[in-house]
């Protein structure tokens, strides 16, 4: 049996417990009641016993009778009170929020001050529930907006290229080559997708993955396998040290740093160029450092590296779409870690991540 099953009789077992305490705890209300009810009653008779009134022998015994029932009423009347705060208002706040919910409005919140705690529970669960449909609502917007505004420019290369190749008078090699831009921008759109939807994720998700133990220093040269591809063709010469260091956090968050860093570097590398990429670990903190001898940047490109959709270098544009810094350091932000740049123009560029 898996861990994820094992967990899940586990909490069916949890909540199959919460809802028989209530069960139990209702009985015992309602049965206190009646007992409460019934001792009023009799403890009533017993008084007028010991007064020497009892029932047969006074003049008008259905006052008596009269009396007890006016006592019930205002019993019951103070008990349906009490069972009206603890249960019913809860459960009304709760329709009128589900109600809200059910019209788009997700900025809700309940709040309970009671006493009972599978109410408790049940409105943290519920002030969970709303935060992340909120969430939802936040990523499917911010993406429509990011979409409709970067999504232009591949989308018209592509429809361009579509055209030239209707006309029939096209050579074969100019057919293969526009056949290639728009495969160029698909893939670009492709991209651009899964950056828009992982950084959209990242700024509105309220709760991350667990954290796990692993080898920082296989994952970053994992990352240099995945994108082998890209330095072979440039022929990059890779200076690599990464000694063993274990941590535990964002595993699968941090890969992505790492292939977009090394991404970078490579991209804004001269064919045969270098790429460092070193670990190193001061007291608590690792330091991973990855740089280039590419073109660098100025001051003001650096000042805006880690926006959304900045991109210093226009004459590369096509090869990128702004959002790989960006990522990394909502990702880094999230995972409480630090990252920084230091470059200069025409001698390469340095970023260092802290963890």
């Amino acid at each position: 049996m898996s861990v994820h099953n094992i967990r899940e009789k586990c909490n069916i077992k949890k909540e199959a417990k919460k809802y028989t305490k209530i069960k139990i705890r209702m009985r015992v209300l309602f049965f206190g009641i009646i007992i409460t009810f019934s001792l009023v009653a009799f403890g009533i008779i017993r008084l007028l016993e010991q007064l020497g009134l009892s029932i047969n022998r006074i003049k008008n015994p259905s006052f008596i009778v009269f009396l007890i029932c006016i006592l019930c009423i205002i019993l019951s009347t103070i008990a349906s009170s009490f069972m009206i705060i603890k249960v019913f208002n809860p459960l009304n706040q709760i329709s009128k929020v589900i109600k809200r919910i059910a019209k788009g409005d997700y900025n809700v919140k309940l709040a309970y001050d009671g006493q009972i705690e599978e109410f408790a529970d049940a409105f943290e669960n519920f002030n969970h529930m709303a935060k992340e449909l909120n969430s939802v609502e936040m990523i499917r917007k911010d993406f429509i907006a990011n979409v409709s505004h970067e999504f232009k420019t591949p989308l018209s290369s592509v429809t361009g290229y579509v055209t030239l190749l209707q006309d029939p008078e096209l050579t074969e090699e100019e057919r293969r080559e526009y056949i290639q831009k728009v495969f160029f921008n698909i893939e670009k759109l492709n991209d651009l997708t899964d950056n828009i939807l992982r950084i959209s994720k990242l700024e509105n998700q309220t709760y991350l993955d667990p954290p796990v133990l692993f080898r920082l220093d296989e994952q970053i040269r994992e990352a240099i396998v995945v994108l082998e591809p890209k330095w072979s063709k440039k022929q990059i010469e890779l200076d690599i040290d990464l000694p063993e260091a274990e941590y535990f956090g964002q595993k699968s968050l941090l890969f992505q740093v790492w292939v977009n860093l090394i991404s970078n570097a490579i991209k804004f590398s001269d064919e045969g160029g270098c790429v460092s990429i070193s670990l190193k670990k001061d007291d608590c903190f690792f330091s991973v450092f990855i740089s280039d001898d590419g073109i660098g940047m100025t001051q003001e490109t650096m000042d805006h590296i880690f926006e959304k959709f900045y991109q210093g270098d226009t004459s590369r544009q096509s090869q990128g779409n702004g959002l790989g810094l960006a990522l990394c350091k909502e990702i880094l932000n999230r995972c409480g870690g630090k990252i920084f740049v230091t470059s200069e123009l025409g001698k390469g560029s340095i970023f260092v991540v802290q963890l």
